[in-house]
């Protein structure tokens, strides 16, 4: 993979998690992002410069649903669940 793919691959890589973070529903949250991380590491040995760029587009195309995917979310937001709100214990 050449530096240049490979960087615009870890930019789309953290800007998917960063933007699924957003997500008000603590369910639609971690699913977003641990399906994210499978995707990626399910993908990370492909070495065809074609199935590479095939993808990333689809990976673009996953980073607009989820940027429309969180706005709606917002729109609509619930309360917190009682896991979200757990204090971490202290050490």
């Amino acid at each position: 993979m050449a530096a240049s793919s490979r960087a615009q691959v870890l930019d789309l890589y953290r800007a998917m998690l960063r933007e699924s973070k957003h997500f008000s529903a603590y369910n639609y949250r971690t699913y977003a992002i641990r399906r994210i991380r499978d995707a990626f590491r399910e993908n990370k040995n492909v070495k065809d410069p074609v199935e590479i760029q095939n993808l990333v587009n689809k990976a673009k195309r996953d980073l607009g649903i989820i940027r429309r995917q969180v706005h709606i979310s917002q729109l609509y937001s619930t309360d917190k669940l009682i896991i979200e709100n757990q204090e971490k214990p202290r050490t």
